[in-house]
């Protein structure tokens, strides 16, 4: 059999990440299961033996959430615990889901699911509207500065497929989402279960005037979401092959977090601020004139400057300015609460420094969004606004601006286990 399959313009396909985050029982699981299922993402083995399951249960119908609950956990209780990631693309687009859980005392799970995603899809029941997890999701959403927000409005079919309901749910989620900065919200309204407005229309709401959901997903402008304008290298290693060929070869490999790198360009080298000029941009399959977020190049310069891991490639008339103390907002991921005076390592982009936090200014009320400044006990799950002291200055943009220079990770000397994820304010 001819197999058409070109691995060139796969790999050069567009890459979608999005976070699907909702209240337990808003049908998650079922709309991720139908998304893959309808795009026929899903190999036949997986298909048999889900259908095999489900006739098990006594379902008349495919229950489809079983393709995405993996842990033994999360099928006999029906939820989502962990964060799941799937694959699958279509021949638009390529897509990473990170399936993150619902329930409150899992929040740092979807601050990890959404902390890389371009877009958050964010599940309301038609039934029961905007609710506390509707609106701490978006909050989330809103915080880590998810450029695109879909509202999939999902069991319509249980509410006759009505247009009202529709609108009112509509209604309630604009007034909230008003007060947040949320950027492009779109809504959606599906029946997970039967498929309407997933990948295919369906008949029941020809009142509804947009896309499916999967067509959305291919279609919505991603390639402005990255900082274009800040040029921003973080040098994760230095390439020397001692080789006969590359006798003399010098790179600086990493990941371009932001901007634009050209051939020509004068460029610094952050903490040292020496200067030089870029004299190529290589990849595994060639030379590049330019390369931008977020492209994994090689850099050469034409000068023999002294560079390593940590160090960060900026441009000379664009320099961020290295701070110590740092205003952030936090997340606190590990079982222990956070030891006074206590030293962590902090990670930032590939630098690393020890530090301590050094004021907790207030936590918030993720349900209500009140700044609760009485209450400076910070516990897992906890968000806070804190000031943080590292021992060297860091090279952080705001995270607004820019989010992969704008974070930070804090990760506990003694266990080696990453107890906060944080963005600069």
């Amino acid at each position: 059999m001819e197999n058409n399959f070109d691995t060139q313009s796969y790999l050069d396909m567009e890459l979608l990440r999005f976070t699907t985050a909702g209240s337990v029982d808003d049908g998650k699981s079922t709309l991720i299961g139908r998304l893959l299922y309808d795009s026929k993402s899903i190999f036949e083995d997986q298909v048999e033996q889900i259908e095999q399951t489900s006739k098990k249960k006594g379902l008349e119908h495919v229950d489809l959430s079983l393709f995405t609950d993996g842990l033994k956990d999360e099928r006999e209780q029906g939820i989502t615990i962990d964060v799941a990631y799937r694959y699958f693309a279509t021949p638009k687009r390529k897509f990473i889901i990170a399936d993150t859980p619902g329930h409150v005392q899992y929040t740092r799970n979807m601050v990890t699911g959404a902390s890389t995603a371009n877009l958050a899809l964010i599940l309301v029941d038609a039934r029961n509207g905007v609710i506390e997890q509707t609106k701490r999701h978006t909050f989330i959403a809103s915080l880590l500065q998810i450029p695109h927000v879909f509202v999939c409005i999902n069991k319509m079919d249980l509410v006759d497929y009505s247009q009202e309901a529709y609108d009112k749910v509509v209604k309630e989620y604009t007034d909230f989402a008003a007060k947040l900065n949320v950027k492009d919200v779109r809504f959606i309204p599906i029946s997970a279960l039967h498929g309407d407005n997933v990948v295919n229309r369906g008949e029941n709401m020809n009142w509804y005037e947009g896309g499916t959901l999967l067509h959305n997903l291919e279609t919505v402008h991603i390639s402005s979401d990255q900082n274009l304008r800040d040029c921003r290298f973080p040098v994760q290693t230095v390439i020397r092959p001692h080789s006969d060929e590359y006798h003399d070869f010098r790179g600086y490999a990493g990941r371009v977090a932001g901007g634009v790198f050209k051939k020509g360009d004068n460029v610094v080298a952050l903490p040292s601020g020496l200067e030089s000029k870029i004299s190529g941009i290589h990849t595994l399959t060639g030379e590049l004139e330019e390369a931008f977020p977020p492209q994994s190049v090689t850099i050469t310069l034409e000068d023999d400057i002294d560079i390593s891991r940590g160090d960060i490639l900026v441009r000379s008339e664009n320099r961020p300015e290295g701070q110590q103390d740092l205003d952030v907002m936090l997340c606190w991921l590990n079982t222990n609460p956070p030891r006074p005076r206590a030293k962590y390592v902090i990670k930032h982009t590939t630098a690393e420094a020890r530090a301590m936090i050094t004021e907790i200014q207030y936590k918030m009320d993720i349900n209500s969004l009140h700044r609760l400044e009485e209450d400076k006990d910070i516990k897992m799950n906890d968000i806070a606004r804190v000031k943080i002291r590292s021992t060297k200055p860091l090279f952080a943009d705001d995270y607004n601006v820019n989010r992969v220079t704008g974070s930070i990770i804090l990760v506990d000397e003694s266990t080696n286990e990453t107890v906060a994820a944080g963005m600069v304010r």
